[in-house]
């Protein structure tokens, strides 16, 4: 009998290990909703410049599920200045647009009215707002 219950116990460590081991693997990790945002666009709708992600007119259902409206805003009229990201923004603009040059890149990209976007811990950038900014925004936690 205790030879049974030896089996079975050995029989439910290994299972145990293949859960906490194996299952892992399998499942991604994801620390935003935000990030997964982007995964479950198309991926003609979401752009990636310089590490920015955007997303062009994202669909209201999608701005809902992540409590975008909720979010603080921000705002400020046409002027050019730097900018270090010191968390990972997430950004919804609701009007204006900017210039955007990432520090190391020759090249500038735009941003504007129906943009999600999302700047990366760390990045440094100059804005120029040509056009005043109004944006809901959420910082990583």
């Amino acid at each position: 009998m205790s030879h049974i219950l030896s089996n079975k116990a050995s029989i439910v460590i290994v299972v145990a290990a293949v859960v906490v081991v194996v299952l892992p693997l399998f499942i991604p990790v994801v620390k935003h909703k935000e990030f997964s945002f982007f995964r479950s666009q198309q991926s003609s709708m979401a752009t990636e410049k310089f590490g920015v992600k955007i997303q062009k007119n994202p669909p209201e259902s999608k701005l809902t599920e992540l409590g975008v409206r909720t979010w603080p805003k921000w705002g400020c009229g046409p002027s050019k200045f730097p900018w270090e990201f010191t968390a990972t923004e997430t950004m919804f603009l609701l009007d204006g647009k900017v210039k955007v040059y990432v520090d190391g890149y020759d090249e500038s990209f735009e941003i504007g009215a129906g943009d999600f976007v999302v700047f990366p811990k760390g990045m440094k950038v100059t804005w120029d707002v040509t056009k005043a900014v109004n944006k809901h925004y959420s910082l990583e936690k």
